[in-house]
């Protein structure tokens, strides 16, 4: 080899190297600033987790406490009251078709199909056991009763009203 390319192999290996060392500096500078900048959270993730803590972050004190109170217990009295089953329907055809019919229709768990027969036991108990068990749940020797069907959004009034559909409806 001559002179002058020994010469260009230096200088051309300290460029390499000067563009090696600026760019693990560009790369070291890209990751402490990604470091040292917080994420943005979106507004509606931040109203989530405010929603999601107010209940437990809510002081009442004092008589206007009291009222603030009064008032949350209201409001949530009426969100429980909105989530009632298939609408607050009492129409007996619609929850038994909807919830009841899952077990009643094949006899899963021991439930009794809408057959006359299989209900005759029961029927001697008379409707307000057929109504406490249906609401309460029941587990017998001939099978076992979910309270409310295995739906706890139902009212009373909503199973009463399955129940006696079922009744009018034996064959």
């Amino acid at each position: 080899m001559r002179n002058y390319d020994l010469d260009f192999l230096k200088k051309f290996s300290l460029v390499i190297l000067f563009l090696m060392l600026v760019t693990a500096g560009l790369i070291g500078l890209a990751a402490w600033l990604h470091r040292s900048i917080p994420a943005e959270v979106p507004d509606a993730v931040v109203q989530q987790r405010v929603d999601r803590i107010a209940p437990a972050g809510e002081v009442y004190a004092g008589s206007t406490g009291a009222a603030a109170s009064a008032a949350a217990t209201a409001a949530a009295e009426a969100a429980a009251r909105s989530q009632v089953a298939y609408g607050g329907t009492l129409d007996g055809s619609v929850i038994y078709q909807n919830l009841c019919a899952g077990c009643h229709t094949s006899g899963a768990g021991g439930a009794p199909t809408l057959a006359r027969a299989q209900w005759a036991a029961r029927l001697a108990q008379g409707e307000d056991t057929l109504h406490r068990h249906a609401i309460e749940g029941f587990s017998g020797a001939a099978g076992l009763m979910p309270a409310r069907g295995g739906n706890p959004a139902l009212t009373d009034e909503q199973v009463i009203a399955s129940v006696d559909w079922m009744i009018e409806n034996l064959q």
